[in-house]
């Protein structure tokens, strides 16, 4: 009676966990795929990309990808479980998972970076020597951001393969999975802490530079009485920058808190925080689509054309 109900508990979890994150994983898709279509169309149209729209394209490709292969793990593990203990089923979905979720944080804060060394003002040497060079530093930056996310996803790869126990018997090969807390793993999590670390502190430290900048620029404009117009698009600025910073803030205290949870075996737990943690690729792609005039505009007319489609039916 009591195997029956935990597993007819863990059934519903499962299912529940499969709904919701397919939910977000869908809206996410849909979101990036078209800030990808958009910018690549405009591409092909004049032959040329500026600094932002490359660092966005890259953007969107990577958690396009991490919410497709995060679906897909979620999915295997409610729906096809055995999946999971197939090698190299876990290793290689693990390993393409932390790349793409390292990607993300990474070109999330160089994106921060960059709009900061490009809007900011201030008079050092060294940050008018970074905004002058600031367009030959991204493609570095992108290079950077794969062979850091490589290095990731192989070591995922390798720490996944050492957490699993290939069980050899006469009958048949199967996988056991054996989540064991060895050097090996806490490596991986010293890691992994390092890395989200660095890349939280780059965005702290672009978000709190550029809203200063902006704030004493608005208020210079306010004092020699600038029209409205500029000082609401700098008041615009600083809210889009301050939102950027709340989803990064609570998509970085995720993180963390997941690892610690993984390790307590709390499945409830995890799942709660995973929720808002899938939330930061599709809210933030979208207010990046509404902050870009070029994309914001095509947005409302496909969102136009599709209401006129379904009217018409």
């Amino acid at each position: 009676m009591c195997n029956s109900s935990y597993e007819l508990n863990v059934t519903s979890y499962r299912t529940t966990a499969t709904v919701i994150i397919t939910l977000q994983a869908f809206a996410g898709l849909w979101i990036n795929a078209f800030i990808v279509s958009v910018l690549c169309i405009a591409w092909v149209k004049k032959r040329s990309f500026n600094s932002v729209e490359k660092i966005l394209l890259f953007l969107g490709c990577s958690r396009f990808w991490y919410l497709c292969f995060t679906w897909v793990y979620t999915f295997l593990l409610s729906i096809y479980s055995w999946c999971i203990f197939v090698h190299p089923v876990p290793q290689i979905l693990a390993a393409l998972q932390s790349f793409f979720e390292i990607s993300n944080l990474w070109v999330s804060a160089c994106l921060c970076g960059f709009y900061c060394i490009k809007i900011a003002n201030f008079r050092h040497v060294f940050f008018i020597y970074l905004k002058a060079k600031i367009d030959k530093i991204v493609p570095w930056l992108f290079l950077s951001s794969v062979f850091l996310s490589l290095v990731f996803g192989i070591a995922a790869y390798d720490m996944t393969n050492k957490a699993l126990y290939f069980n050899s018997t006469r009958q048949q090969d199967s996988w056991k999975l054996i989540i064991r807390m060895d050097e090996h793993m806490m490596a991986l999590f010293v890691i992994i802490v390092f890395i989200f670390s660095t890349a939280f502190v780059i965005v702290i430290s672009s978000a709190l530079l550029l809203l200063f900048s902006l704030w004493r620029h608005k208020s210079n404009m306010q004092t020699k009485s600038v029209k409205n117009i500029s000082v609401e698009a700098h008041i615009k600025a600083m809210k889009n920058i301050m939102f950027f910073l709340f989803l990064y803030s609570i998509n970085f205290t995720c993180l963390v808190l997941t690892m610690i949870y993984v390790l307590k075996k709390d499945d409830c737990v995890t799942f709660f925080i995973l929720v808002f943690q899938y939330v930061f690729p599709s809210v933030h792609s979208l207010n990046l689509i509404l902050s870009n005039p070029k994309l914001e505009k095509t947005l409302l007319k496909t969102l136009s054309c599709v209401k006129y489609k379904v009217c018409r039916r």
